[in-house]
This record gives C-alpha cells, sequence and structure tokens, in this order.
C-alpha cells in the first residue's frame, strides 16, 4: 500500500536531493543510525513535554498529570544521561559534542567530509540538543523543589529552605518554561527549513532509524540485546526516579 501511494511515499522517505543522488553511486545503502532507544526516547519525550505545558497553563485537578509527567520526563532524562554514554554510536554524546571551532566551520560550509556532520546530530542541531536536555534537566530540578503556594509542591519541597524554593518556583513557572516553549519552536522550525529548503525529512529517519549515505559509514548498534540494556537502564532509572516521588507521601 505504501508503494502506491506518491504521498506516504514522500512522507516516510527521508531522501534529500543530495540523498537521492546517491542512488545513482555503487556505494550508496540504507543505514542504521538512530537505534530504537533513541528513538523511542525522542518520541515519549516529545509527547510529555507537551502534556507537561499544556497541563501546567490548565491547572486545577490536572496538576496531578503536570506532576506524573515531569516524573516521567525526569526517567527519560537520565535514561538519556546513561544511554549518551553505552548507546548506539550515533546516540552517543561523543559523536556529536563539536568544539565551537567545528561548528563555525560547519555554518561556514567549510566542515570537511570526513567529519560526516551529516550523519547523526549536526553541530547547529546538537547545540540545540544539548541546550534542550540542559533547560529540561534544569526544569525537572526546579520542579523537585517548587511550590505553586495553592496545592502543589515538589517532592523535595520539605527538605529545602524558602530561599531555594521561591526562586525555582520562579524559575520553573516563567522564564525555564517560556525557554522549552522557545527552544521546542526552534526546533520544529528547523526540522521545517530541512524538509523545505534541503527536502531532507529527519522525521522520517527518526521513526524508521535509517538514512541512505554512502556504504562507509558505520551503523549503530541496534539489536535484541542492546534494546534490552536499555529496558533495563530506564527501568532502574524509573525505580529511581519513583523512590524520589515517594518522598512527598
Amino acid at each position: 500500500m505504501l508503494g502506491r501511494s506518491p504521498a506516504l511515499r514522500l512522507l516516510f522517505s527521508s531522501r534529500g536531493r543530495g540523498e537521492r543522488s546517491l542512488l545513482k553511486t555503487r556505494d550508496a545503502a540504507m543505514v542504521r543510525i538512530w537505534d530504537l532507544p533513541t528513538r523511542l526516547f525522542h518520541w515519549a519525550l516529545a509527547a510529555f513535554v507537551v502534556m507537561a505545558i499544556i497541563s501546567a497553563h490548565l491547572g486545577g485537578a490536572v496538576m496531578t498529570w503536570h506532576m506524573r509527567s515531569g516524573y516521567a520526563i525526569f526517567t527519560l532524562l537520565a535514561f538519556r544521561l546513561v544511554w549518551g554514554f553505552v548507546g548506539g554510536r550515533w546516540s552517543r554524546f561523543a559523536s556529536f559534542a563539536y568544539a565551537p571551532a567545528a561548528s563555525w566551520r560547519y555554518l561556514r560550509g567549510t566542515g570537511t567530509p570526513h567529519a560526516r556532520q551529516e550523519v547523526g546530530h549536526t553541530p547547529l542541531g546538537a547545540w540545540s540538543v544539548f541546550a534542550l536536555l540542559g533547560v529540561l534537566a534544569a526544569q525537572v530540578a526546579t520542579g523537585l523543589v517548587a511550590d505553586d503556594e495553592i496545592a502543589s509542591n515538589g517532592p523535595l519541597f520539605k527538605y529545602v529552605s524558602s530561599a531555594t524554593s521561591q526562586p525555582a518556583s520562579h524559575w520553573h513557572t516563567g522564564f525555564g518554561q517560556w525557554t522549552i516553549i522557545g527552544l521546542c519552536v526552534l526546533h520544529v522550525a528547523a526540522i521545517s527549513f530541512y524538509w523545505l529548503k534541503r527536502r531532507q525529512n529527519l522525521v522520517a529517519a527518526m521513526i524508521h532509524g535509517d538514512k541512505l549515505l554512502t556504504a562507509d559509514v558505520p551503523a549503530t548498534i541496534d539489536t535484541a540485546a542492546s534494546r534490552a540494556t536499555a529496558l533495563l537502564i530506564a527501568v532502574v532509572c524509573a525505580i529511581g526516579v519513583t523512590a524520589i516521588a515517594s518522598l512527598d507521601a
């Protein structure tokens, strides 16, 4: 059915102009770049961030779901921190921790081909990923000690002084929240730019995990064993976050 629909083929194809030109070469191949744990992390994080933002603005009884989504984001961030060191090749922080000089060369269009900056996260994409993860981590940390002075407070609120809780609460409900929204908008704008201007469907690669690249690009490890390892890490992270959440009982 997918092969009969041009619209569906376009939606699920990650082939841009440069990628389509690879089809004419003999060394082109679909290479697994994003392992399944990374892909699940990406979409789960997006869903829970949206849920957290919407529930925060609705308030009232919905704040229960805001807290739950916050704990889910906490779990996902903890998982990503570990997975950034032990996960698949292109999911590891080392694969996209670009120096400022490398990022500047990329912006100027003078990057070297062997740097493979277009395989996983580009330098600009990498900086946006680190920025979003950092701000989300700060948002989770402040939420753990925040107090809305109405009915909700974080599980660690009673363990800190008001001198700590008050500025954390202001950050959590103000600048921190709007910074996350701004970064999310920029993220979507960047994806749209690649889609409209460069004809690269970044969303598709994050769905099926593969990109059309030269065959010499090493694929990430995405086996049953690696997925089982990821599941174990996620369970341990969830248990840890649940223990922290229970401190509010």
